[in-house]
């Protein structure tokens, strides 16, 4: 007769069930909220502050203080400030006002300043004239990069300067193109001999259709004068100590004198049968 054996408790699985986890609740953070709130009051006390200043009266553009203009009178330069004056100095778009005045055809350069409480001052460089150049038989005045600066009228009757020819090129569109590097060897010339305001005076003409030849015509003078691309002032000079014994002794109608040979000089005489005008 077998004898049951009594279960040992400590191998008896146990019959609770096990209870399901509670999930820990999201514990919000008063810190937090303070810090977000705090965040919130400072960001919008700023952007207030920052809309009464811009939007104070004593901080609107009153004045428009040009500086460096000659040419283009601050009348000129006041009606293209129209759109920024009465604005906030701190918010007024000056490049679109500096794009303005930089459609101005005398205008090379300009630079804007905010002077507070309501100033703008503006700094003005302007394209200096060197010569005339012929467009379709209208004279314009021409800066040293070959920028059609305005026609050649009345209103510049005092201006001095010699006629540039030989700046335009063939054209790929109905609008002539100067050349910007026989505008530059025009510019040289002038340069050269700006030290000699008497001679200076007497350039009438200058032909630089050769980029390797300036052509000079002088006051009084008929003679075609090569000076070549350099030495301009010196070849000159050598010309003028010569020119009266050049026609008494040698010709007297000469056509060119060609200066590019050191002390030769290369002299053509007038054809009879062609004379040029």
């Amino acid at each position: 007769m077998g004898v049951k054996a009594p279960a040992e408790k400590n191998f008896r699985r146990a019959r609770i069930k096990p209870g399901r986890r509670r999930r820990p609740q999201a514990r919000v953070s008063w810190r937090a909220v303070r810090i977000v709130v705090a965040v919130v009051l400072v960001s919008y006390a700023t952007y207030r502050a920052f809309e009464l200043v811009v939007s104070a009266a004593g901080l609107r553009i009153q004045h428009i203080a040009v500086k460096g203009n000659a040419r283009l009178s601050e009348g000129e330069v006041r009606t293209l400030s129209d759109g920024i004056r009465g604005t906030s100095i701190l918010t007024a778009d000056l490049s679109a006002f500096r794009r303005r005045l930089l459609q101005s055809p005398w205008v090379a350069d300009v630079a804007l300043r905010r002077v507070l409480p309501s100033t703008v001052e503006v700094f003005v460089s302007e394209r200096t004239p060197i010569g005339l150049c012929r467009i379709k038989n209208q004279l314009y005045l021409i800066d040293r990069t070959g920028v059609v600066i305005d026609e050649f009228g009345p209103q510049y009757a005092g201006f001095d300067m010699p006629i540039i020819d030989g700046l335009v090129r063939a054209p790929a569109s109905a609008q002539p193109v100067l050349d910007e590097r026989r505008a530059d060897l025009a510019a040289r010339v002038l340069d050269a001999v700006a030290a000699r305001k008497d001679l200076a005076r007497r350039i009438s003409q200058i032909d630089v259709s050769d980029l390797h030849d300036a052509v000079v015509l002088i006051e009084g003078d008929p003679a075609l004068l090569h000076l070549g691309e350099e030495r301009f002032l010196e070849r000159l000079q050598s010309y003028v100590d010569v020119a009266s014994a050049l026609r008494e002794r040698v010709v007297q109608d000469i056509d060119y004198v060609d200066l590019r040979f050191g002390d030769q000089l290369v002299v053509g005489p007038i054809k009879t049968t062609h004379k040029r005008p």
